[in-house]
């Protein structure tokens, strides 16, 4: 009986924790470290004619890192004044833990100047995503 008790305890408590793992896949949050500039990694792949570069980190085994790829390309492709660049992790764990990376893929949007905006953890919504990146956009996106 115990241990039938144990067993059911465990599947919820972890039910309960992918439910919240998967809420929070994806979601647009504002820079918790607006005022610090970016490491000169990050810097150095950012587009100066571009108002926003989206910084994908991703590592080499990363299987959901395919697909942010493939609609943070598009989305820079279609958005005038969006730049897309990526950033492989694998090798450079002192990077991770410079920007506070716990996850990949993770998408930093930095302005010009190099200061991020916002972060995305996981494959981002497109329409989150660009809804949260208009007002750093010229008008007409």
């Amino acid at each position: 009986m115990t241990g039938a008790l144990v067993l059911i305890g465990t599947l919820v408590l972890a039910g309960a924790a992918g439910l919240v793992l998967r809420a929070r896949q994806g979601r647009v949050r504002p820079s918790a470290s607006a005022d610090a500039p970016v490491p000169d990694d990050v810097r150095r792949v950012l587009d100066p004619d571009a108002a926003v570069t989206l910084v994908q980190l991703s590592t080499t085994f990363c299987a959901p890192c395919r697909h942010a790829r493939v609609l943070l390309a598009d989305l820079a492709a279609h958005t005038d004044g969006l730049h897309h660049a990526e950033l492989d992790l694998t090798e450079r764990p002192e990077l991770a833990r410079a920007l506070s990376v716990f996850r990949t893929p993770t998408t930093l949007a930095v302005d010009a100047t190099g200061s991020e905006l916002l972060r995305v953890g996981g494959v981002p919504r497109r329409d989150d995503l660009l809804e949260a990146l208009r007002p750093h956009l010229p008008s007409g996106n």
